[in-house]
């Protein structure tokens, strides 16, 4: 096992978070059972550690434990099935007790606790409910997952993209005070003999691709509906994110793009196939893909009339097609992770339904899923679009009306109100009257607050009754109440 944690390494693990190795407990639970279900699921993963007496809002509350309860939750973690070696310990830290359950990753997968096994699927633990996942998470476990084996050659004082680093510290927010070192071993992306994992090299790495070849994406521009002509051909490398964020901005410069000017404030982009379409399509392909396969990159092609996103390896046989769209197995759960930290990833499984929403919205003909070999993605575009595909964004605004029509909901919505709407609330309105399916975090961004003076402001318009929340607070989208 490893060496017990110290004040400050279990204070840095707070402040990093929740995530694919950690999870926080903010008191023993009644049902002990949940608390063998998380540790089963990182013994099948990379292992982790559970701390109880620390809150989802990252504070350290305290808990205490005393000796039949600390019996009971040892008995429990007894039930896990090979037995795996567990250590629960106190740790003071300012005055308050937290109890640390470690678990390393287990030498004898699957760990199965009363016949079912489990595994981390983000910062979530999924329990595995079928025979096809119960075969695709042998399959897995006799190969390792590709994001957790060693890439012996990199050297992280030298190969990692210290920029990107640090911007990944900001959004997932990461404390300053805690040192590179400190972060990537509480991500776990190192290994016991220091090497670097894969997934850690491909979301980190200056140039993953030294590395791992066909870690790129590559965009190609045809002339017409057919491969016959190429007009554009570009390959992108360097941390996913980088190369997911190179690849829309490859997009953003061949399709058209209208603006809507939203009163005095900064104008919205209106892609002729939904932005949000395509972020969920490649972040998918960047997190799921078969990295196994040498033989293929992802592609993004871009034809007249439609738009083909593909990546190695089709449907894993964890999802059968009758649960396409529903829920997720990632071949990389550790990417998959990092991707949830900043937001990248709402919802697990939610993703192949919020593309089929926003192309509804938009007008536009459902996607087409390829599951076989390679999963790929199809977009038709607006015909009038057609014949465009080299072209730049158009640059179109439809400013004026827009705007007439916003200031008449606002208008309607300020005298529904029961008090005066501030002006962060309002703006809050604005931004749902253009898009329904604004994210909490992209209001943050553009209002400039914090994403808990959004949520505060939602809660309060809520209150008034000038908003809701519809099919759901994840998956679903925002309704002005205008009636």
């Amino acid at each position: 096992m490893n060496n017990p944690l110290t004040p400050s390494s279990l204070q840095s693990i707070v402040q990093t978070g929740e995530g694919y190795n950690v999870e926080f407990k903010i008191r023993v639970p009644n049902n002990l059972k949940g608390l063998s279900e998380e540790i089963c699921a990182f013994a099948n993963a990379a292992g982790g550690v559970l701390l109880i007496g620390v809150g989802d809002d990252n504070m350290i509350h305290g808990a205490e434990i005393d000796n039949a309860k600390r019996s009971a939750i040892q008995n429990s973690l007894n039930e896990i099935n090979p037995h795996m070696p567990t250590t629960l310990y106190p740790v003071e830290v300012a005055g308050k007790t937290v109890w640390v359950i470690e678990v390393n990753s287990g030498p004898q997968k699957p760990y199965a606790l009363s016949g079912a096994i489990y595994v981390r699927q983000g910062a979530n633990t999924q329990k595995l409910t079928t025979v096809e996942q119960m075969r695709d998470f042998f399959q897995q476990s006799d190969r390792i997952y590709f994001d957790e084996a060693p890439c012996p050659h990199f050297d992280i004082s030298k190969n990692l993209d210290t920029d990107w680093f640090e911007e990944f510290r900001l959004q997932s927010g990461i404390s300053k005070t805690i040192d590179r070192e400190q972060i990537i071993q509480n991500l776990k992306l190192v290994l016991p003999d220091g090497n670097m994992k894969n997934g850690g090299v491909l979301f980190f790495g200056a140039r993953p691709e030294q590395f791992i070849e066909t870690a790129v994406i590559r965009c190609i521009a045809f002339e017409g509906t057919n491969k016959t002509q190429i007009l554009d051909d570009k390959v992108y490398g360097g941390p996913l994110m980088i190369q997911y964020q190179q690849a829309m901005q490859w997009l953003k410069g061949k399709l058209d793009v209208r603006y809507e000017i939203e009163g005095s404030g900064p104008r919205s982009e209106i892609w002729e196939i939904p932005e949000t379409a395509l972020k969920e399509i490649i972040i998918n392909a960047l997190s799921h893909r078969d990295y196994y396969d040498k033989g293929a990159k992802i592609t993004v092609e871009l034809f007249n009339d439609r738009i083909e996103v593909s990546n190695p390896g089709g449907l894993t046989s964890a999802i059968p097609m009758s649960d396409f769209g529903t829920k997720s197995h990632s071949r990389n759960p550790l990417i998959f992770g990092l991707f949830v930290r900043i937001r990248m990833v709402e919802q697990v499984g939610s993703g192949i339904g919020r593309i089929k929403d926003v192309m509804k919205t938009a007008n536009l003909p459902q996607p087409e899923f390829k599951t076989a070999g390679m999963f790929t993605v199809i977009l038709l575009r607006p015909e009038k679009s057609s014949g465009k595909s080299s072209g730049k964004s158009s640059g179109k605004s439809s400013g004026k009306r827009s705007e007439e029509k916003w200031e008449t909901v606002k208008e309607t919505l300020m005298e529904k109100a029961p008090s005066k709407i501030g002006k962060s609330a309002l703006k809050i309105l604005e931004m749902v009257f253009y898009n329904q399916y604004v994210t909490i975090p992209e209001m943050a961004k553009s209002i400039d607050v914090t994403e808990r003076a959004i949520e505060k402001n939602i809660q309060k318009l809520k209150e008034q009754k000038l908003i809701i929340r519809k099919e759901g607070e994840r998956s679903g989208y925002w309704q002005l109440m205008t009636d």
